[in-house]
């Protein structure tokens, strides 16, 4: 928008001049009727997703702007389809907007939103808006996967190992870092800002796919379910190891030292404070997947950047977080430290 209207609240606007502004981040061909269609390639599986954000729940204007809430959002999405081994087809937008919300606001979340799925070659499809006492966000992300390489939660088998595709703990460092910058000695400029970005803008795991996907292909043999149980960690690491074995009906030890954590956490945090970040502070949207342990390591190798082996599905019925070193008592992981909405 022009500088002279930047002060433009969304009730100076009304509804259909507000969805003609929105209406630039969507295809042309695709919006201006009352649904979207969306094209599946024959004999894939459509994958639907939807995450719902709330003013001061899941953002707050102290640590996130419009810019970084949209990004926040539709990286959400995406990575619950990376989740389930399906690639993005296209996402809705539902808004609840306060009348006295600046324009500018609601532009800079579309903005965020687009710059986020361009990477993925993701439209925004279509959507709604309505008046809303607070800010809310909910998106539904459309993908597609062929059926024999969806993931689920309820495959992990006794004898696998567990990966994650990455370090554990960033983001929810990086919001504490906004919250109480004081905080931030003895951190350099450099880490701090990494860990912020953290935050602020998650990167999806759509690139584990392929390479996870490769590394199952057989040219001989022909396709067959995939052998992998996962999900993301956006709630915490303990929270995707717990749930997984819930709904397998298997145990886990994970062990302590092989969890991967940010460089920036030496000589900063202590164990304890890193430890509990990894585990419980969420929204790192790293995936964690249980799988045989020959294609575990070979997708360890080609991951690199962090991802790592962290223990082993057992015929338990609890997940223990050991020390191989000795040093701490076994720890039962639960799903009660980490984020729980009415708890």
């Amino acid at each position: 928008m022009n500088g002279d209207l930047s002060s433009l609240q969304v009730q100076d606007l009304g509804e259909q001049k507000l969805l003609q502004i929105l209406q630039r981040f969507c295809p042309a061909e695709i919006i201006g009727d009352d649904a979207a269609v969306l094209s599946t390639l024959p004999e894939q599986s459509l994958v639907v997703t939807t995450d719902v954000l709330i003013d001061n729940v899941h953002f707050s204007e102290v640590t996130t702007s419009g810019k970084d809430v949209g990004w926040r959002s539709a990286a959400a999405n995406l990575s619950d389809l990376a989740a389930m081994g399906a690639y993005p087809l296209g996402i809705t937008v539902g808004l609840g907007l306060p009348g006295t919300l600046r324009v500018s606001w609601v532009e800079q979340l579309y903005e965020g939103m687009t710059a986020c799925l361009q990477q993925y070659k993701t439209p925004i499809v279509g959507g709604d808006v309505v008046r809303s006492p607070v800010i809310t966000i909910a998106i539904t992300a459309f993908g597609q996967a062929d059926p024999l390489r969806l993931i689920r939660r309820d495959k992990a088998k006794i004898g696998d190992v567990i990966v994650v595709t990455g370090v554990h703990g960033a983001a929810s460092a990086g919001l504490e870092l906004l919250l109480h910058p004081e905080s931030a000695f003895p951190l350099s400029n450099g880490d701090r800002d990494a860990l912020i970005k953290a935050h602020q803008r998650p990167q999806p795991r759509l690139d584990v796919l392929p390479i996870l996907f490769s590394i199952f292909n057989s040219p001989t043999a022909p396709l067959s379910p995939l052998p992998i149980s996962g999900m993301d960690s956006s709630d915490g690491l303990a929270d995707a190891v717990v749930q997984i074995c819930h709904a397998s009906g298997v145990g886990a030890v994970v062990e302590r030292t092989q969890i991967p954590l940010p460089t920036t956490f030496d000589g900063w945090l202590t164990n304890e404070q890193a430890l509990f970040y990894a585990l419980y502070g969420g929204e790192d949207f790293e995936l964690v997947l249980c799988l045989p342990k020959e294609p575990a390591h070979a997708l360890v190798q080609q991951l690199g950047k962090g991802a790592a082996v962290i223990g082993t599905v057992t015929d338990e019925s609890t997940v223990l977080l050991r020390d191989q070193k000795g040093e701490y008592p076994d720890q039962v992981l639960t799903l009660n430290r980490g984020f729980q909405h009415f708890s």
